[in-house]
This record gives C-alpha cells, sequence and structure tokens, in this order.
C-alpha cells in the first residue's frame, strides 16, 4: 500500500535492517502461497482481484514500483485484474498533474487495469457519498461519534504506551445530536478542527489505531474533481478498506507499516457487514515488507525538498529514485520488473543493497543493447604515415553475441579521437596504452606505434603522434603477424558525432543517507553529477531519444528523452559496465 504514506514499521528500526546485495538467494512470495490455499479452499467465488492505491500528492519512486509489480504481477498471474485506484482525499496536495504522471509510470512499467473490456481505473473521490452514507451509518449504530475537542485535546486523551486512552467528554453523545452535528459539518457550519467524527472502538486497546480513531475531519479545500462540493473529507484508513470492498477486492496488499491498522480494517468491514451493507467474505489485507534501497531516498517529503531546493533538476533528474528519473536515467521496465522477482516478498524489512538493482539493468541491457564506440575525454590522435585525405571503412558487430543483427561500419583516418588515459609519456607497470616506442592495436583498425606528443604552453598534451602499419588491418591475414598487448578506442575527428554526455552516479555518497535522523543533505555525493563533451561513433547521429547503448569500454548510456534533438542526441550513463561501489580500491 505505498501510497504516499510515511509511517515507520512499528517497533522497526533501520539498525536491526538486513542488508542483502546481489549474492543474496531470492526471497520467496508468501503472498501467492496465501492465494493458493484460498484457491484451494473455495474461499472466493471470483476472480483474484488486487489494487494499487496511490495518493496522487507526488511523483512514484522506486518502492512503489515494487507494490505496482507485485499487485498487478499476482493479478496478471491468476488471470484476475488489480485496479488502479487514486486515494484523492486530502485536497491540498492533490492534482491532475500527480495523476497523469502516475497514470503514464504504471502503464511504462507494463501494466495495465483493463480486463474483459472494463477499464478499472477508480478514485476514492468516486465515493465520497457512499462513504458519508456508511459513515451516518455508523453514527446510527452507535459506532460513530462527533468529537468536538480540539487537536491537542484528542492526542494528549488518547493516552500513551503504558496508558490507556481517556474518552471523549463527548463521546456518549445521543445519536440525533451526532447525526445533526455531522449533517452540519457537511453543510459547512464550523470551522477546521472545530468538530471530527470519531468511530467508538476502545480507549484501553494496546493498539492505538484502536482508540476512537478520527474518521472524518473539516477542510474548506478545493478537490481538484469535486471541487467545492465538500468540506468533510474522509480520512485514509475509512477509506481505503470501504473503497476495497465496493471494488470486490480480494487480497488487499499493504506494506508492513499498515499491519497495525489491520485491526481498523476489518472493524470497519466487519461492521459495514453486520449492517446489511458489505456480503462475506471481505476484503483480506496482507502485509508485506516495503522496498529500503541504499544510496536513495524514498521519503515524498525529502525529494520534494530536493526538488525545490535545487540539489536536482526536477523530479525527473536521472539521479532521483522517481520512476520518471530512473526512466529518464534509462532503466527498462523489464529490468525493474526483474529487479522486484529477484528481492521477492516478504515479511521482514531489509536494506536492498543499490548493485541489486543495477545488477539487474546490467543483465537486461547486456542482451539487448547494441554497442558503440565513445571517447568521453579526448585528445586527438594522428597518425602521420596514413594518408591525408584517406578514410577506410571499419567493421564491428552490432552485438557480440547477436550475429543476427549484423555488423555496423564506421571510417578510420589520419586524425583520429581516443581517451586521454590510453597515454603517459612514464608508463606505470602493467600499462600496455600508447606510450613512446609501444605498439597498440586500434580497436577493429590497425596496429600502430607511438611516437610522440605535442604539448601546450602549460605542459598538457594536445595530440599524440604515431605510425601505422598498412598490413595490420583487423580481419585481414595480416593482422596475425602483429602481437600486442594494447588495445584502444577511438573514433575518426572527420566522421565522429560530437555529444554531451551527462555522467551520472548515484545521488548520495552513504548507503542510508538519513540514518539516526541525520541531516541526508550531508550525505549528497558532490560526484552525482558530471557533464562532459564527448566524441561517438558516427551512427550515433541517428540516436533515437531512449534508445540505448553499450559505449564499449564505458557502460552503458541512454539518449535523453527530453535533451535529444534529431541529429543532436544527449546521452544519459545509466550504468557502469561493473559495481564499482564499496570495492577496494
Amino acid at each position: 500500500m505505498l501510497s504516499g504514506r510515511t509511517a515507520r514499521p512499528h517497533g522497526l528500526s533501520s539498525s536491526r535492517m538486513n542488508t542483502e546485495r546481489n549474492d543474496a538467494p531470492a526471497a520467496s512470495n508468501f503472498i501467492r502461497n496465501i492465494i493458493d490455499d484460498d484457491n484451494r479452499t473455495g474461499k472466493w467465488s471470483q476472480r483474484v482481484e488486487t489494487r494499487f492505491p496511490p495518493e496522487p500528492n507526488g511523483y512514484l519512486h522506486i518502492g512503489h514500483a515494487k507494490s505496482i509489480c507485485l499487485n498487478f504481477g499476482v493479478a496478471r498471474s491468476y488471470g484476475g485484474v488489480c485496479h488502479l485506484r487514486f486515494d484523492d482525499t486530502n485536497p491540498e496536495k492533490e492534482s491532475v498533474e500527480y495523476v497523469e504522471s502516475i497514470i503514464d509510470s504504471v502503464r511504462w512499467l507494463g501494466f495495465e487495469w483493463e480486463k474483459d473490456r472494463k477499464e478499472h481505473l477508480y478514485y476514492a473521490s468516486d465515493y465520497y457519498d457512499k462513504l458519508y452514507e456508511f459513515a451516518e451509518l455508523l453514527i446510527q449504530r452507535g459506532k460513530a461519534y462527533v468529537d468536538s475537542q480540539s487537536a491537542e485535546e484528542i492526542r494528549l486523551n488518547r493516552g500513551s504506551a503504558s496508558e490507556v486512552g481517556t474518552p471523549s467528554r463527548f463521546r456518549e453523545r445521543p445519536v440525533e445530536e451526532n447525526l445533526d452535528l455531522f449533517r452540519r459539518m457537511k453543510a459547512g457550519e464550523f470551522t477546521e478542527g472545530e468538530h471530527v467524527l470519531r468511530a467508538k472502538i476502545d480507549m484501553s486497546s494496546p493498539n492505538f489505531n484502536m482508540r476512537d480513531p478520527v474518521i472524518y475531519r473539516i477542510r474548506f479545500a478545493h478537490h481538484y474533481r469535486t471541487g467545492d462540493a465538500w468540506c468533510v473529507y474522509p480520512m485514509y484508513d475509512y477509506t481505503h478498506c470501504i473503497s476495497d470492498a465496493l471494488e470486490n477486492i480480494t487480497h488487499s496488499l499493504c506494506t508492513l507499516e499498515f499491519e497495525d491498522h489491520r485491526p481498523l480494517y476489518d472493524w470497519i468491514l466487519n461492521e459495514l457487514a453486520q449492517a446489511g451493507v458489505f456480503k462475506r467474505p471481505l476484503p483480506q489485507q496482507i502485509e508485506f515488507s516495503r522496498l529500503n534501497l541504499t544510496y536513495a531516498i524514498t521519503s515524498k517529503r525529502k525529494l520534494l525538498q530536493l526538488v525545490n531546493e535545487g540539489h536536482v533538476d526536477g523530479w525527473d533528474d536521472p539521479r532521483m529514485p522517481t520512476i520518471v528519473g530512473v526512466r529518464r536515467r534509462g532503466f527498462t521496465p523489464e529490468s525493474i520488473q526483474l529487479f522486484c522477482e529477484r528481492i521477492g516478498v516478504t515479511k521482514v524489512d531489509s536494506w536492498i543493497d543499490m548493485s541489486v538493482f543495477e545488477g539487474a539493468l546490467r543483465d537486461d541491457l547486456d542482451e539487448k543493447a547494441p554497442r558503440i564506440t565513445a571517447v568521453l575525454d579526448p585528445v586527438k590522435l594522428i597518425i602521420d604515415n596514413f594518408p591525408t585525405n584517406l578514410t577506410e571503412p571499419c567493421h564491428a558487430p552490432v552485438h557480440p553475441h547477436h550475429p543476427e543483427q549484423g555488423m555496423r561500419e564506421f571510417p578510420i583516418s589520419r586524425e583520429l579521437w581516443i581517451e586521454r588515459e590510453d597515454f603517459t609519456e612514464t608508463p606505470p607497470k602493467g600499462y600496455f596504452r600508447l606510450f613512446p616506442g609501444n605498439k597498440v592495436r586500434l580497436r577493429y583498425g590497425y596496429v600502430i606505434e607511438c611516437t610522440h606528443a605535442d604539448k601546450d604552453e602549460n605542459g598538457n598534451v594536445v595530440a599524440v603522434h604515431c605510425n601505422y602499419f598498412p598490413d595490420s588491418k583487423s580481419g585481414t591475414e595480416g593482422a596475425n603477424n602483429y602481437k600486442v598487448k594494447g588495445n584502444i578506442h577511438w573514433v575518426s575527428a572527420a566522421a565522429a558525432c560530437p555529444a554531451e554526455v551527462r555522467i551520472y552516479d548515484r545521488l548520495f555518497k552513504e548507503a542510508q543517507p538519513d540514518a539516526g535522523g541525520r541531516d541526508f543533505l550531508e550525505a549528497l555525493n558532490p560526484d552525482s553529477k558530471r557533464v562532459v563533451q564527448a566524441y561517438l561513433e558516427t551512427g550515433a547521429h541517428h540516436a533515437r531519444p531512449e534508445q540505448r547503448f553499450q559505449f564499449e569500454r564505458h557502460g552503458y548510456f541512454v539518449a535523453d528523452r527530453v535533451d535529444s534533438k534529431p541529429g543532436k542526441p544527449v546521452f544519459n550513463r545509466i550504468v557502469s559496465l561493473r559495481d564499482s561501489w564499496g570495492k577496494p580500491a
């Protein structure tokens, strides 16, 4: 039930959570076991129906992706349907912008909410009339009352873990008076906070959620769908269980912080079932562990702070853990589904290491991303004995594991771009790249021998010089006559595609940025974004927005879906070829 609520799992601190890495075994899905048992016993006479109920008060993040994949995936596996329902009962923070973003994100992840030609898209605000009607019914049955205490009095009178709550002095108001006050609340006769409607349950319950919880409050706020038609709005705990029942949800899957809320969920539905509103069996709430991902923040409040204070470039900044962010970064829907499958579904909260997330992405992209050559820190390489006006074609596989995809062609010429780190005048031990007197192979091209370098007035290398061996071209018989240890990447200076490349890394330099209540901004990674002007293989000119490549040697990159233009691509690094975090230098 990752719907924008930020409650911490009861009694569980981050210090008690485990951390799982790539070598962790896949967790079992106990929820499927429950559904299998239900099917064996014939508990339900209908198909499996789940729901994903986000609040449209922000952009979805990677934690929501786990809930999306679970709810929609379970329904799909059992031939059922998952409803997309917007929990829009808080008019002050919700908007159409967030609704549209959520719809787009769920669809991008690969899920739909249509079944048998019926679209199962719902809004809690669709049920305002019913919710109000049921609230009056609870009042009539002596199960709810209007409380006129202040918010502070209500808080103090709820008691503590060691003290039972104190019943409100308004708890025994007559039914008629409660109905009159509630209807006048609806009519707008009172100010915000003057009255609330509370369920009458048990002020001595060890579960705070059962100590006469508030189920309606007054809010004079414009609602993005219902306008100013209402000034009383139902609370989430009251709304979502009734919404489940109205929609015939069978399995209401939510995260562990709602485990203590389940008795209230069941109490409301049982009371309404006893009143003849709902038939049994009633929806069953089942809790699972939420996603806690290292090197990331998923609190909507903190994400909003990152955006508002300019620490990132918006909600879709590729460093953000939002779904729009990871999409712009270049993650694929398939990699996110694979990640959610690997981490499994358990009843124990744990920290999942970012390497597991990135590992799923690498595994997905390795099979599907075409290869391309890129030079990210360029320095000129001049082949002095190569004819000035000559260009020759070189060839390389589009994908080394899929020969059926064919070959790509790019030219070699007298002047090339190479990586600056591929040349040094004083090579350390084990350095097999360019230095005066050493031979290397230009990947897919010729063997060359370095002669010298040009420098500027500050001693910086501005060009490297070499000679080539005309009979050494890759793919020809003469190539076998040359044995060299070094093999370097290059692109033709004349035919290269110049491009802005954004080197993204993890937004935070610490695994748990806000551990112990510290300021998470102190853990920001100053090197999380670096922009370079690079030169790419000529075919990159035709890259389409969101087209992904493996830049040989450098990692996986995507043509930015916002800033790339025809013939002028902008690339984001999705992930490096290997995980280097936490590894010894």
